[in-house]
């Protein structure tokens, strides 16, 4: 293929509240020649001015491509009309180099809200697909662009939910008028450049994904468009969890550290968040809301989180201590218990356990513990059989999955972890990721030597996962080092991601 290939382009002009706009769009496919490159669009309408517009990543084709999508909407003003016709050429930046699709020197044009121009010699093509689904979304819309020229008899979505153990059929409808969702408006004229535009609607309800490939009947033969080979696809974001310990208000530049963290939560998006040795001053046992450091944290968001924390015992002399758990999901339900023996807020074996149930979109509730546990010989056994054994109350077959998450002051491979594993019931996310051999030794073949495997293994932070949970990990890396955020505690911090099996 060519470094950098137009696929179609759409001008469409609407009025949005009584302001008349208009809108350009550009989806290309690219190769993918390094990480770092840059995707631009330098077009100039009926003023003759020319402009650039970035482009951002779509999503990926195959191994070598790309797709990535430039978009604009200009408003009309006072002292500016709309661009009206435009002429535009594709610019690509990658290995020190410039590569360019401007039809051989000619550059490309669009005529003001002419609708869809497709680029592509491909006979059938899906339009305007996004590859993310929202949250709440249970009906998918399906545009497609099909060539005048093969005479189209029907449009056919074929599409599962399930990776094809079912599979569904969906027809679309001739559109004469194009209708373009991303706008809510028809373009006046759709077909003037051979496209004939096809459009149906898959009802997906609560699935978490949804592949599909399309059919064309046409003469005495079918016609597809299955992406390349690789089917069309769309989902909700992964689960992703973070777990930190945030040692009780013991860091030196510790607001600036609050900070970072707030930073990190932003940056890697994290939906779920369970903190240990959270803090807030004594005040004669009352607390102090506002010092407490999820709160501050979670002050300092993009959008606040939802929050639920408790506290367990007296910590270094001045502070209420204690769990929390930050979800961008509402939470349906929420618990706290002690777990240790001891309930004295003086005493620091009081060790009590946070629960939250949040409803995760295309996956379900799902239950999350944020624990921090004492050592083995402070009460661990005892304590981990209780947190155990509430987890077990509250799984049913509507939970999709259970996390118990968090700092279980228990090294890997040491007699706690043991205990962990004898059990049968939950798996360690981060060692399935991360080190998969020593994973099925351990968790799967029950090699009498898994100890050894575990020697340089310092963790005593964990997600557990429930074995009968419906998810599975995808990735995991290890947060708050010199190489991304800085130290900001003690302990390091964990960041995974999780999707249904």
């Amino acid at each position: 293929m060519n470094e950098i290939q137009l696929l179609y382009v759409e001008n469409i002009i609407a009025r949005k509240k009584g302001v008349l706009q208009q809108e350009l769009s550009f989806f290309v496919r690219v190769e993918n020649l390094s990480h770092d490159k840059i995707i631009d669009v330098l077009w100039a309408g009926e003023d003759d001015e020319w402009r650039t517009l970035p482009a951002t990543y779509h999503s990926n084709l195959e191994s070598d491509s790309e797709y990535w999508q430039a978009k604009i909407t200009i408003n009309a003003t006072a002292d500016q009309s709309l661009p009206g016709n435009i002429k535009f050429a594709l610019r690509y930046q990658a290995q020190g180099r410039d590569f360019w699709d401007n039809k051989h020197g000619l550059n490309y044009s669009s005529q003001a809200d002419s609708g869809l121009k497709v680029i592509s010699t491909q006979p059938l093509l899906a339009i305007g697909f996004d590859p993310k689904l929202k949250a709440g979304q249970k009906r998918v819309p399906v545009t497609v662009s099909v060539n005048r020229s093969i005479n189209a008899k029907t449009v056919t979505v074929h599409w599962t939910t399930d990776n094809w153990l079912h599979t569904h059929l969906t027809p679309c409808q001739f559109n004469r008028n194009y209708w373009d969702e991303k706008s809510h408006s028809n373009a006046r004229n759709p077909n003037q450049y051979g496209s004939q535009i096809w459009q149906g609607l898959l009802k997906i309800n609560d699935a978490y994904r949804l592949q599909y490939t399309i059919s064309c009947e046409c003469g005495d033969q079918i016609l597809w468009d299955n992406n390349q080979g690789q089917n069309y696809s769309a989902s909700h974001e992964p689960l992703k969890v973070m777990i930190l310990n945030l040692h009780c208000y013991q860091e030196d530049d510790q607001d600036e550290k609050f900070s970072q963290i707030a930073k990190a939560i932003n940056e890697q998006d994290a939906d779920i968040v369970c903190f240990q040795e959270v803090a807030e001053l004594w005040n004669d046992g009352q607390g102090d809301w506002d010092t407490n450091s999820a709160k501050i944290i979670n002050d300092r968001l993009n959008q606040p989180y939802h929050l639920y924390t408790d506290w367990s015992h007296l910590g270094f002399d001045k502070y209420r201590e204690g769990v929390a758990i930050l979800s961008r999901y509402p939470m349906q339900k929420q618990e706290s218990k002690y777990v240790s023996d001891s309930h004295s807020a003086h005493s620091i074996h009081s060790r009590k356990v946070v629960m939250s149930q949040v409803q995760v979109p295309g996956m379900g509730p799902i239950n999350f513990f944020s624990a921090h546990l004492s050592w083995w010989e402070d009460g661990f056994p005892e304590q981990f059989k209780r947190l155990s054994r509430w987890a077990a109350e509250n799984q049913c077959d509507e939970v999709s999955a259970t996390f118990l998450c968090g700092d279980f002051n228990i090294a890997a491979g040491s007699e706690g972890y043991n205990l962990v594993v004898k059990a049968n019931e939950y798996d360690d996310q981060f060692l399935a990721i991360k080190s998969h051999g020593v994973f099925e030794k351990i968790f799967k073949v029950k090699d009498p030597h898994w100890h050894d495997y575990l020697a340089d293994d310092y963790r005593i932070d964990y997600v557990f996962m429930n074995k009968a949970s419906d998810l599975h990990i995808i990735s995991g890396k290890v947060l708050f080092t010199e190489e991304d955020y800085g130290r900001v505690s003690d302990h390091c911090g964990y960041f995974m991601t999780f999707e249904p099996k």
